[in-house]
């Protein structure tokens, strides 16, 4: 794989839906608040537990390996988990419903390669950006696609509730939407769709071992990744940020970015 072009801030600046459980360390999210609170400030959902829901899968940000759910994002909750003395808990949840700001009714936070944008924030806070991430479309080398005009009458698979998709309406394509990126990806290698448009660091790091298709257009839109809590939650704010900030100043996201995206 070509090694990700990441662009990740040095200066941090604070910026019904069926959930299954997914087990990363522990149990299920409880509805209600306990009583035992964090030295900063911040009282989980469950005792003892930082409770992520997260759009699984979405490699390289998250993903399920050998029973166990890795990728960027984990990586980056785990070290928020760890910086509140907590045990990470994940469970797996539709985009639709993180975007929505849904995720609050069962989880403390998201961390889901999740597009800071101006709506979204209607609906929740985000932390200081972790990642700078850019759309792309690819095509089958033998689709006739070789930019976005040229896609206009094809089909183009897209993760529904994105901004991927959210630019391809905007561009005129006939779009397919698909509710998590693997299936979206399952449709373009099984030429149900012609190409496929989101977010770089997804769409690059699933062609890289794929002669079959290409990279036919990059779209600077400015996009970048943080992570959303619910409303008025400064404290779990305040730590998220603090947390990245301390892998910003170490250099250990940039390790972790090269790690899962630099190649496979």
């Amino acid at each position: 794989m070509r090694p990700f072009k990441k662009n990740v801030l040095s200066g941090l600046a604070v910026g019904s839906v069926a959930l299954i459980a997914l087990t990363a360390c522990g149990g299920s999210a409880s509805n209600e608040n306990t009583d035992e609170g964090t030295a900063d400030g911040f009282t989980p959902r469950e005792a003892g537990k930082l409770t992520m829901c997260s759009d699984i899968p979405y490699e390289p940000f998250e993903f399920n390996r050998d029973g166990e759910v890795v990728g960027l994002d984990v990586d980056i909750a785990k070290e928020i988990a760890s910086d509140l003395d907590l045990e990470l808990n994940i469970i797996a949840s539709s985009f639709d419903s993180i975007e929505s700001g849904l995720f609050s009714t069962q989880c403390d936070l998201a961390i889901s390669s999740i597009s800071i944008t101006e709506p979204r924030q209607a609906n929740m806070d985000f932390s200081d950006p972790y990642l700078d991430d850019d759309l792309m479309l690819v095509a089958r080398k033998d689709s006739g696609i070789t930019d976005l005009e040229s896609a206009k009458g094809k089909r183009v698979g897209v993760q529904q509730a994105t901004t991927g998709e959210k630019f391809a309406r905007e561009e005129g394509l006939d779009t397919t939407g698909y509710e998590d990126s693997g299936l979206q990806l399952q449709a373009l290698d099984t030429n149900q769709v012609d190409a496929a448009l989101g977010n770089q660091s997804v769409l690059r790091y699933a062609i890289a071992d794929n002669d079959n298709f290409e990279i036919v257009e990059e779209i600077t839109t400015g996009e970048k990744l943080g992570v959303a809590v619910p409303k008025d939650s400064a404290d779990l704010l305040a730590s998220v940020n603090s947390t990245l900030e301390r892998l910003s100043t170490s250099g250990d996201l940039d390790a972790m970015i090269d790690e899962w995206l630099g190649q496979k």
